[in-house]
């Protein structure tokens, strides 16, 4: 029976994987650092990982893997053009996580525009509405999303799903991206022309060369100082010590940001300090459906290489 490794599988624990059990004998482990990772996985002809890193070097240290299958939509942690050369077959799980990463970023905008827990917790631990003589009160600005311009970088299947949920709102909808498609009521502009025009930008890209960094300095100074930045792509899309200094400064006027550049972030990181910000801890793709569907999806990826006919392969 063919030996599978899954080396970092703790966010998934939680799952049903009696189904992949008819596929091979599995060794699944929580996590593995760096120094268990070739031992974890020697003999194994399949392994299963999310963030642990296949470089060329593990690849050599493995010659009975043949098939690599990431548990995520993104696959830089595997060095593909390695694997290509060693006739190595890498499968990723594209799609699985669309809708909920798109709603995680109205979860975000909404809790900048209302300031929920906030007031929820100014009620419920300072007594605050108790305090009050009047019906109501606020501590932030109110702040309505119809009418207002979103500007979306990025328009793969996250970004499509996000400028739907955005119309719903009655915003309008702007989009910067690599690949001009044909979505309804989306209106194609510049990447400067995205910044100056939006009340909020959300980042919706692969994070690539071109990308890296793309929201940096130059790109908050030509955003509106009362508009939002938001996202939940890649850490790396942001430069953060300029996200930082561009909310300490009200150069814009808040920001929500679920990823890292890197993950855990150190405590040193400057916008841990940051004014107006809120961060939450990479969870946009982690709802239960999200992770099922993932799973459902790595299994269905695995049998497939197995039959012969691969699926979902990256790096041709």
């Amino acid at each position: 029976m063919m030996k599978i490794a899954a080396l970092d599988t703790k966010q998934l624990a939680d799952l049903d994987w009696s189904a992949i059990d008819r596929l091979g004998e599995v060794s699944q482990y929580d996590a593995t650092p760096v120094e268990l990772v070739t031992e974890r996985a020697k003999g194994a002809r399949a392994v299963l990982v999310n963030k642990v890193k296949m470089t060329a070097e593990v690849m050599d240290a493995l010659p009975e893997m043949k098939y690599i299958g990431v548990l995520a939509t993104g696959y830089d942690n595997v060095d593909v053009a390695a694997a290509k050369a060693r006739g190595i077959t890498v499968t990723n799980v594209p799609g699985y996580s669309t809708d909920s990463v798109a709603q995680m970023i109205f979860a975000l905008l909404l809790e900048l525009c209302h300031h929920t827990g906030e007031h929820s917790r100014a009620v419920i631990e300072e007594k605050a509405w108790c305090r009050q003589s009047y019906y109501s009160f606020w501590n932030y600005p109110l702040i309505e999303l119809a009418g207002k311009t979103m500007g979306i970088v990025g328009m793969g299947k996250i970004g499509q799903r996000t400028a739907q949920i955005a119309q719903a709102f009655g915003m309008k909808v702007l989009s910067y991206s690599r690949t001009k498609k044909d979505v309804l009521g989306v209106e194609w502009v510049s990447f400067e022309e995205l910044l100056e025009r939006s009340d909020v930008v959300t980042t919706c890209c692969p994070l690539t060369d071109a990308t890296r960094g793309i929201m940096n300095k130059a790109a908050f100074e030509k955003m509106k100082k009362t508009a939002f930045y938001i996202n939940t792509a890649r850490g790396g899309v942001v430069a953060d010590a300029d996200l930082r200094a561009a909310l300490d400064a009200g150069i814009i006027a808040g920001a929500a940001v679920d990823v890292m550049a890197t993950e855990p972030p150190q405590e040193d990181n400057p916008l841990l300090n940051a004014k107006n910000i809120i961060i939450t801890p990479h969870i946009a793709w982690a709802t239960k459906e999200a992770r099922t569907r993932m799973l459902d999806i790595v299994i269905s990826n695995l049998a497939a290489w197995q039959e012969g006919k691969p699926v979902n392969v990256v790096g041709g």
